[in-house]
């Protein structure tokens, strides 16, 4: 039997992809690499013939795609549904057998069911022998129910056969679930509210096959890695001797967390010893009753810009994910959070309209009331929403959002918060008296070379913060980060101000 597993591209640009790779004439890059193709791969007999694409590095030719193999596997989130279902339609054209599954399938069957021979809901671990066996036999049903399983039964991800010269990030899942009860996330519909973890052997296990195959920087895929204290105690310290033999080339990881992390310096300073020098933080909004309304009762115990003074301050950088749109969000809260992103250490901020997917308890809410207007799917984007808003209309919100991600993304805005951030970041580390010399890797030239194309602002804002960095060699990995994802976040804006006139052209 032969199988070819793809990660489908997405549908349009987004903060976590990475377009403008491509865009700009450089070979293709994820920040991320796929965890889900090269996992499910683990699990196909070894008899098999298996290949791998991830899209956002190597695009899949339509017409080509399901020749030669006898299954074409397909994984996918919401930002992936168009092209997943392309990708379907052409494999079947080829004489393929299609087998969906993922996120987006598992929460959305009804929606992948017409362009899938085999459907796949759920977590694979438990099914995936009598999954592969059926298909060798020719007597696959047409839908699989995962389970919840222990994953101590996940094997190690087959890095083997994935494209890892083209992922900046290597990943490793240690946990999935989330104990929180967060109303707009669908994480618990799909992974459930029980966090369960791998054993520590497990983690280094599969660490030492992503160092042996280059990688130097590790995503740990988790939906909030520190929720519970004791596991992850145990693992950060697991980690810190992991890296002790590897001193001179170590391993930078970063993660999720909530910001109740501030609470406790231990595990922070446990954190820096293992080399999570990076966090996302669901900080959402500053309005306490959206929180409050949102179920987010964790991002209340503590005033927000205390907590990311001490998480930068013990050495951890912090991205963050914003949201405007709930209930209790008036018209003022554009500039309420205008302000806090321009006063905060954080360069790098996700904002988006609130978009309520199917299966959470926002959608069931918002359907009884009447309030939902179209498919979750085609505000994907973060910028549109399928919400219809309390205090506001939806034009309102969606021009809100992207006036205020065009504010807080224009190159002095930007400038400030790096500011910002070298001021708070380990503690306030004095720079060095000379400047130190700042490596630029090839693969980032592309990108700084047409931000520079994109205006004297930018040009000049560039060189202002690289010149800065030659005084802070602690930091010089953050701000390349956050150049380079703001290249891709430059991108993206300018993608979805395209498409919005386009919109408006055809509605006209």
């Amino acid at each position: 039997m032969r199988i070819h597993i793809i990660n489908p591209a997405n549908d349009a640009p987004s903060y976590h992809s990475a377009e403008i790779y491509a865009a700009v004439g450089a070979p293709g890059r994820t920040p991320v690499a796929d965890l889900a193709i090269a996992t499910i791969a683990a699990f196909v007999p070894q008899d098999w013939e298996i290949s791998l694409s991830d899209e956002a590095i190597l695009p899949v030719d339509l017409d080509r795609v399901g020749v030669g193999v006898d299954i074409v596997a397909i994984t996918g989130k919401v930002s992936q549904r168009n092209r997943m279902i392309a990708l379907a339609e052409a494999a079947r054209r080829h004489g393929a057998t299609v087998l969906i599954g993922g996120p987006y399938a598992s929460l959305n069957p009804e929606q992948m069911r017409p362009h899938a021979d085999i459907l796949v809901c759920g977590e694979v671990e438990e099914i995936a022998h009598g999954l592969f066996t059926d298909i060798a036999a020719g007597q696959w049903r047409d839908r699989y129910e995962g389970t919840r399983p222990d994953l101590r039964t996940s094997p190690i991800p087959r890095w083997d056969l994935y494209p890892n010269h083209g992922a900046t990030m290597g990943t490793l899942q240690t946990s999935r679930g989330c104990p929180f009860q967060c109303d707009f996330c669908d994480v618990i519909q799909y992974l459930g509210r029980k966090q369960r973890h791998k054993d520590v052997s497990q983690v280094i296990a599969e660490l030492d096959v992503l160092y042996h195959h280059g990688y130097r920087q590790i995503f740990l895929a988790d939906d909030n890695f520190t929720v519970y204290r004791q596991q992850a105690r145990a693992l950060l310290a697991a980690l810190a001797e992991w890296q002790q033999a590897r001193r001179s080339d170590p391993v930078y990881f970063m993660t999720q967390v909530s910001i109740d992390i501030a609470r406790d310096s231990d595990l922070m300073r446990a954190c820096v010893a293992a080399g999570l020098n990076t966090v996302f933080i669901g900080v959402e909004t500053v309005n306490t009753d959206s929180l409050r309304e949102a179920g987010k009762k964790q991002n209340l115990h503590q005033d927000i810009h205390a907590a990311l003074a001490t998480i930068l301050g013990h050495g951890i950088a912090v991205h963050a994910g914003i949201v405007v749109g709930f209930d209790a969000d008036q018209a003022d809260i554009f500039d309420r959070l205008r302000g806090f992103i321009q006063d905060s250490p954080i360069p790098l901020l996700a904002i988006g309209s609130l978009v309520a997917p199917p299966g959470t308890p926002l959608y069931d809410r918002l359907r009884a009331e009447g309030r939902l207007d179209g498919p979750d799917w085609k505000n994907a984007n973060g910028h549109t929403t399928n919400i219809i808003p309390r205090h506001m209309s939806r034009v309102e919100l969606e021009q809100g959002v992207a006036q205020l991600c065009a504010d807080v993304y224009a190159p002095r805005a930007l400038e400030q918060r790096i500011d910002n951030f070298l001021a708070a970041y380990g503690g306030g580390v004095a720079p060095t008296a000379e400047p130190q010399p700042m490596g630029l890797p090839e693969s980032e030239k592309p990108l700084l070379k047409w931000l520079s194309g994109q205006g004297m602002a930018e040009k000049a804002m560039i060189m202002r913060v690289l010149r800065k960095a030659t005084f802070r060699p602690d930091a010089q990995g953050h701000i390349l980060t956050f150049l380079s994802r703001y290249a891709q976040i430059r991108y993206m804006l300018k993608a979805n101000e395209a498409g919005s006139e386009a919109d408006s052209a055809a509605a006209a």
